[in-house]
């Protein structure tokens, strides 16, 4: 799995070099411009809907009153730790929403990333047919509802062990985990029908390779960390890296 997540790692800064190289900049920044608008737009009333739902829990539901007539500042400590653990992890959830509405709607521009990635790694003309690409686009747009009903299942569940005291406490990492495992999942399944020569299908793999999926989807997130300018770039990386990432797996088992 370490090896997986060094490769995964690495596979982003080749990605730069062969954005650089082969001048796929409009590729990057346009569809990046506008992910990084809607998220900014998205994030924005994410924050407010998070705010109100621990406001209720605290108002509506009795407990803050409860907690001033208690005379231990440790209980009020603990529920505040809480409160915020919650918050992370709606923001999380609400991340997950927007992610998978962008994979959606940006599958074909991830579509072609990928295969103009594959046609450069392998130095190969690029396919023509629209019922290729229209075939991968499906297939992408699939994968990213499907991990969409998984991830949610998950947080839900991870939102109530939140509610644990102490226990709780860990949730945001094991969310954040979950949060990088499904996007790279979804980045890696565009190349996987290209470079699989097994039997199996793009799950069974990315379970054997977690580390592939864990790798791309932390850079992705910690490109997040660039306010704006990493917003733009994160999404097409993310896809070229994955793309990378399974062109050299493939070649590493040959």
């Amino acid at each position: 799995m370490l090896k997986d997540f060094i490769i995964s790692i690495q596979a982003f800064f080749k990605a730069h070099e062969l954005i650089k190289n082969h001048r796929l900049w409009k590729w990057v920044l346009i569809p990046g411009l506008i992910y990084a608008i809607l998220f900014s737009i998205s994030m924005y009333f994410f924050s407010k809907s998070a705010n109100a739902v621990i406001h209720w829990l605290n108002v509506e539901t009795g407990l803050q009153n409860w907690l001033t007539t208690l005379d231990q500042s440790w209980i009020g400590f603990l529920f505040t730790i809480g409160g915020i653990i919650i918050w992370i992890i709606l923001m999380l959830l609400y991340f997950s929403m927007f992610k998978y509405i962008w994979l959606i709607l940006g599958a074909p521009v991830f579509t072609f990333l990928t295969q103009r990635t594959i046609s450069i790694l392998e130095q190969t003309p690029m396919p023509v047919q629209p019922q290729h690409y229209n075939a991968l686009i499906l297939d992408g747009i699939k994968m990213a509802a499907r991990n969409t009903l998984w991830q949610t299942i998950y947080v839900i569940a991870i939102i109530f062990i939140s509610l644990l005291p102490l226990i709780g406490w860990a949730t945001p990492l094991l969310a954040g985990m979950l949060e990088c495992y499904f996007y790279g999942f979804s980045m890696l399944n565009y190349s996987f029908e290209k470079f699989n020569s097994s039997n199996f299908n793009s799950s069974t793999f990315i379970n054997q390779h977690r580390g592939l999926a864990i790798g791309n989807g932390m850079v992705f997130y910690m490109m997040h960390c660039i306010v704006f300018v990493g917003w733009i770039f994160a999404p097409a990386y993310a896809v070229i890296a994955a793309t990378i990432t399974m062109h050299e797996v493939k070649n590493t088992r040959k």
